[in-house]
């Protein structure tokens, strides 16, 4: 038996503990705003685009289901 691999799902879980962070950065927003200016802006894009990135990279090719 061939041991799973698992790749994608540590990207999926990567992916997906990135865009919360960006999503609690925006609760934060306005502090971070005056504190940051801009660079506010870009880090929560940056985690934004990372977070993506992650999770659309975890796809798998093989079609979900129980191992035969």
């Amino acid at each position: 038996m061939k041991p799973q691999d698992d790749g994608p799902r540590t990207y999926f879980l990567l992916g997906n503990v990135i865009l919360a962070l960006a999503a609690v950065m925006l609760f934060f927003f306005g502090t971070l705003w005056e504190s940051f200016g801009a660079w506010a802006l870009v880090a929560w894009m940056a985690l934004a685009v990372l977070g993506v990135y992650f999770i659309s990279r975890s796809n798998d090719p093989s079609p979900p289901g129980p191992p035969n």
